[in-house]
């Protein structure tokens, strides 16, 4: 019988604000909803403002059932906003306010309890481009029993030092291609393929997974010394927006539930996919869409 996991997402929780209307999200929450949706016992650590938009991310995660006790009221900063931009392939850009609550998230007992008594902890590297943020982050990390680093690079609110040091705790850690290179190329990897540099920041980073999306072309796992492959599923795109959270989600449910790793792949790239058809970051997804997906494997 598989285990109803316990898990924590860390970091922002937030609006995006698209041309003509907005979308609950920010990739610790859209993660967080997929994972519950897939099973998990999931609670969320973050902050919202005092606000009618903070009020609204509290009033969705509770009716889907996820943990918010450690969701804390800043009557200082504001609900975090963030303005999304999509090109004419549903790939999106994105102009994240600064300072939002969110960037303010405080150390508390609520919360390090609540990760001492998980299975794993997700957390990305947006969320440390504040000190205090930061700062609970590294204390949280200090306690818990998994760890899991969604990379997911925003131009300019990351520093290359805080990325390393996140990445030398992590005990998975998850990379789109273009991540993948430029923090290869900040270690002086001489690498030239996919694979050597997969295989260079395991070993830099003593990690035993890593996964690395690709787009419409899938993504590559490593695990235990082996590589997965998955070539990616062929959908018109209407928007990108949480795609790889749902992925990521996805993947962590099925490996650490002792899935086999190409079918956990196959399975968080078919998730994947069935986002990226449709509008935002949280759509409802059902079994049998997964299982049209999955039936020519």
């Amino acid at each position: 019988m598989k285990k109803k996991l316990k898990g924590v997402s860390f970091g922002e929780i937030l609006f995006d604000v698209f041309l003509e209307h907005k979308k609950i999200g920010g990739a610790p929450l859209n993660v967080a909803s997929r994972l519950n949706s897939l099973g998990g016992d999931v609670a969320m650590i973050s902050a919202i403002g005092n606000d009618a938009n903070g009020q609204l991310l509290v009033h969705y995660l509770n009716d889907l059932g996820i943990n918010t006790k450690a969701i804390q009221v800043n009557e200082t900063y504001p609900t975090g906003i963030v303005n999304v931009i999509l090109n004419e392939k549903g790939n999106a850009s994105y102009d994240i306010n600064y300072p939002a609550a969110w960037d303010k998230i405080e150390i508390s007992n609520e919360s390090l309890e609540i990760v001492k008594n998980a299975d794993f902890l997700v957390y990305g590297s947006l969320s440390s481009r504040d000190l205090v943020s930061k700062n609970t982050l590294k204390e949280l990390l200090a306690v818990a029993k998994y760890k899991i680093f969604d990379v997911n690079l925003r131009s300019p609110h990351y520093a290359k030092k805080t990325i390393l040091d996140l990445l030398n705790t992590a005990d998975f850690i998850k990379f789109n291609d273009d991540e993948l290179n430029e923090i290869c190329e900040d270690l002086n990897s001489n690498k030239k393929s996919l694979e050597q540099n997969i295989k260079f920041i395991a070993k830099e980073t003593n990690t035993n997974t890593v996964c690395v999306t690709l787009g419409s072309h899938g993504a590559v796992l490593y695990s235990n010394n082996t590589f997965y492959y998955n070539c990616g599923f062929k959908v018109h795109v209407v928007d990108t927006v949480g795609s790889g959270d749902s992925f990521l989600a996805a993947l962590i449910i099925m490996l650490l539930n002792g899935e086999d790793p190409q079918y956990a792949l196959n399975h968080a790239c078919a998730i994947g996919a069935i986002v990226a058809q449709n509008e935002g970051a949280n759509p409802v997804i059902l079994q049998s869409e997964i299982d049209e997906f999955l039936c020519g494997f």
